[in-house]
């Protein structure tokens, strides 16, 4: 399970813009005091330090390039979602008669339902809306399964599979939301971005101007690591994927089918 940390970028914004600078000084005020780098020693010192920073810069890069790659994909999802709804709605008029007007009348409902499952972020009302939308669904191949039975001919088969895509395409994107970047890269980013302010602490010199140089690097991380949380939260961040193709399909489609 994703840290509550992680699921807030807020939160993550705020733990590391203290903890980043806090290493920056530690490094500043304990260790280069109590063990002084040489003159000698400070080219070799350059090297290191230049090569954890590039290590943090990568791991930065690679990390928001997965979460925007998560990102885009729940957005295309949401679009696939509402193509498969749409192209449904549609093909259910081939049952005919008064269970042509239950599947639309059923189609209606789960599409709500669809759009609030990315509005909603209560984690009691979301649970509410995935049990909503888990008995829909039911209801929804209920609906077409008995008119399958009764009329097996090419036709039907279509519209079965409409249906079926109108359900795989809901677990895609429930998949697409859940899978999120491991844990195990977030510390491994936040272990190496305290080590490296920790080290640019150690490695600054004693002047007042060079000091106030020390908060570039811990806001400059600190920055770009509540981006890549706020792209890679779902429902904790700023950046959201709207069901902008749901709404439009719900606007379109007649108020009494």
């Amino acid at each position: 399970m994703t840290p509550l940390i992680l699921q807030r970028p807020a939160l993550l914004f705020i733990v590391l813009i203290l903890v980043l600078p806090l290493a920056a000084g530690l490094g500043t005020k304990v260790l280069h005091r109590r063990f002084p780098l040489a003159d000698e020693a400070r080219e070799n010192y350059k090297i290191v330090q230049g090569a954890t920073l590039t290590l943090l810069a990568l791991l930065i890069g690679f990390t928001l390039s997965m979460a925007v790659g998560r990102y885009d994909q729940r957005k295309n999802l949401e679009e696939e979602e509402a193509n498969a709804i749409g192209t449904e709605y549609l093909r259910v008029e081939l049952l005919g008669g008064e269970a042509a007007a239950q599947a639309k009348a059923l189609l209606g409902r789960y599409l709500q339902a669809r759009i609030q499952f990315y509005v909603v972020h209560d984690a009691a009302a979301l649970d509410q809306i995935n049990r909503n939308t888990s008995e829909l669904q039911t209801q929804l191949w209920a609906s077409v399964r008995d008119a399958a039975k009764a009329q097996p001919n090419p036709v039907m088969a279509l519209v079965v599979g409409g249906m079926n895509d109108v359900i795989n395409s809901q677990g895609y994107t429930q998949a697409a939301w859940i899978n999120r970047i491991p844990v195990a890269a977030w510390a491994l980013m936040i272990v190496i971005a305290i080590f490296s302010n920790l080290m640019q602490g150690y490695g600054a010199h004693a002047q007042v101007g060079r000091r106030v140089l020390l908060l570039v690097l811990p806001i400059t991380v600190t920055l770009s690591l509540t981006l890549i949380a706020d792209i890679d939260s779902p429902r904790g961040g700023l950046i959201r994927v709207a069901p902008l193709n749901l709404m439009s399909l719900a606007q379109s489609l007649p108020a009494n089918p």
